[in-house]
């Protein structure tokens, strides 16, 4: 890409890349992973032709939950969420932008800012309850 003078990556972490997530523990490092990845990705290639940007998209609407047993999880249930179109829209807009970072919705950003101030072992339980993951 560098090569050709241009070039978009979007990653997709999700929202769980900002906290520990207890009985899904590989699944959040994963997300954590990807996430520094690409924001040190975009570091690299800052000023450049390039651009790498990493979508975190919270619970959406699709089959994941069904799949990880976790329809009762306090992720979805009685929830509206979004739906993998609109949250891939979000994703390619802010790739085409060249933004590092992209979170959908309102709520999930400002989750993700409550996650910088609370206190890890505590957001680690709140996430373990959300989660309905037992010790």
């Amino acid at each position: 890409m560098q090569q050709r003078g241009f070039g978009r990556i979007l990653n997709i972490a999700s929202t769980a890349a900002f906290q520990p997530g207890p009985g899904m523990g590989a699944y959040f490092a994963s997300k954590a992973y990807l996430l520094s990845y690409s924001e040190a990705l975009a570091f690299e290639l800052e000023g450049g032709a390039v651009t790498a940007t990493c979508l975190c998209p919270g619970a959406t609407e699709s089959e994941f939950f069904a799949v990880a047993a976790m329809e009762d999880s306090g992720l979805v249930k009685g929830k509206l969420l979004p739906t993998a179109a609109d949250v891939a829209a979000l994703g390619y807009r802010a790739m085409q932008k060249g933004q590092t970072l992209a979170i959908h919705g309102i709520f999930n950003r400002l989750r993700i800012q409550s996650l910088r101030l609370a206190p890890r072992r505590i957001v680690t339980a709140i996430t373990a309850a959300i989660l309905k993951r037992e010790r």
